[in-house]
């Protein structure tokens, strides 16, 4: 996913916007659930007015389809969850789940995941961050715009709270070893896992349909958690 655009403090993006097909539910979930479940990028919120109620905020960047995110909602119905996509299909696919579930736990960003972190999320807010399967940028001339890098962790320790998260997961181990390079060297940040390397995957990060077919045929996934000290 590549993209020339930069964000007007030149950061560089690790996604591209892509045309994908919308189908006709989704497209139906956009004109009619968008105002429901999706917040403006331009707004600035209070979370516990938008969820009605104080409970641990958890932010999903990149959800593609959104089925995880879903199940992470319906399983977990006493945390909030602000998921972030730039790609409408998995957004309209996302809020089809979120009405045929009747699931309120969720708000939704169709915006780029790194401006909404750094000007709509409050400093010390965030219980959990999660970032599964990112575009791991294979190509050694594209690993700069790999999402995990040394300014992205220091942004991510200042949304969170104390003894609050960042998990990723990935079936790229090259970028495994890199996202593991590059949190173990930020300050404020631990390793959960007792090796020092990566932890098994926790119950609440469902399988998804991909990672399975994944593991059947003998690929790795690595889980990476971090908390802030």
């Amino acid at each position: 996913m590549l993209s020339s655009e930069n964000t007007p403090a030149h950061r560089i993006r690790s996604f591209i916007r892509r045309q994908g097909r919308i189908t006709q539910g989704q497209q139906l979930a956009l004109d009619n659930h968008w105002n429901r479940y999706c917040l403006d990028p331009t707004a600035d919120y209070d979370f516990n007015q938008v969820f009605g109620r104080v409970a641990p905020l958890i932010v999903e960047i990149g959800f593609g389809t959104g089925d995880s995110l879903a199940k992470m909602a319906a399983a977990n119905p006493d945390n909030d969850y602000i998921g972030i996509e730039v790609h409408k299909p998995g957004v309209g696919h996302l809020m089809l789940l979120l009405d045929q579930q009747g699931l309120t736990n969720v708000r939704i960003y169709c915006h780029d995941a790194m401006d909404i972190i750094d000007h709509k999320i409050a400093a010390h807010s965030l219980s959990g961050v999660h970032l599964f399967f990112p575009d791991p940028w294979p190509k050694k001339k594209h690993h700069k715009r790999r999402i995990v890098r040394p300014d992205f962790i220091e942004l991510l320790t200042k949304k969170l709270k104390p003894e609050g998260y960042f998990h990723a997961a990935t079936d790229w181990q090259n970028y495994a070893e890199h996202m593991l390079q590059v949190l173990s060297a930020g300050a404020g940040l631990s390793n959960a896992s007792l090796t020092g390397a990566y932890c098994e995957r926790p119950e609440y990060r469902p399988l998804t349909r991909f990672e399975q077919r994944g593991l059947r045929l003998g690929h790795g996934v690595w889980d990476l958690i971090f908390k802030k000290n």
